[in-house]
């Protein structure tokens, strides 16, 4: 949450844009500075506004901010570095949502390391003309993840992550083994 800094000046004081009969009065000055002291974050903020939705330079607290405008979720447990990566390879991230390699690109984003992921899928045939189709195997998808501690690893924020990403007709599984 931005808030106001003391001793942050205005660049445009209200005083000196009012006519000359209320530049001289002195209770009118001290009360247009009262509010330049309220405007003054303000204006500051708004002076740097592009500087706010670039994740290089935006403050920490807003990247969970940018990341939601691309439905990217950040749960606090990434560094604000980390957040940054996932912010500025957002858009490469949507563009893949729904195939592997963007299981895979979220997942490396969110937890810094490659997943093994094993989409088997499907196809069904027969070798006689006209006769009815095996039964076909339900798709899933697979995503095993090596960690230094798979004791200590939450597993939830992953499957979470997978069920955000994956393609929604599939059913998954997520499991995590010891690197």
């Amino acid at each position: 949450m931005r808030a106001g800094i003391d001793g942050l000046l205005t660049p445009h004081p209200l005083g000196a844009t009012l006519p000359v009969v209320f530049r001289e009065d002195d209770f009118t000055q001290r009360f247009c500075a009262g509010l330049d002291s309220v405007l003054a974050p303000v204006l500051a903020t708004l002076d740097s506004l592009p500087a706010y939705f670039d994740p290089a330079t935006a403050p920490d607290d807003m990247l969970a901010w940018l990341a939601g405008w691309m439905g990217i979720v950040v749960d606090g447990h990434q560094s604000a570095d980390r957040q940054r990566r996932l912010v500025r390879t957002g858009a490469e991230i949507l563009r893949w949502r729904g195939t592997v390699r963007g299981v895979r690109g979220a997942v490396r984003g969110l937890f810094g390391a490659d997943p093994e992921i094993i989409e088997p899928g499907s196809s069904r045939w027969s070798t006689t003309a006209g006769s009815p189709l095996p039964p076909a195997a339900a798709p899933d998808l697979l995503v095993r993840l090596a960690v230094d501690d798979p004791a200590g690893f939450d597993l939830r924020r992953l499957d979470a992550l997978v069920a955000l990403v994956k393609p929604a007709h599939l059913e998954h599984r997520v499991e995590v083994t010891a690197r």
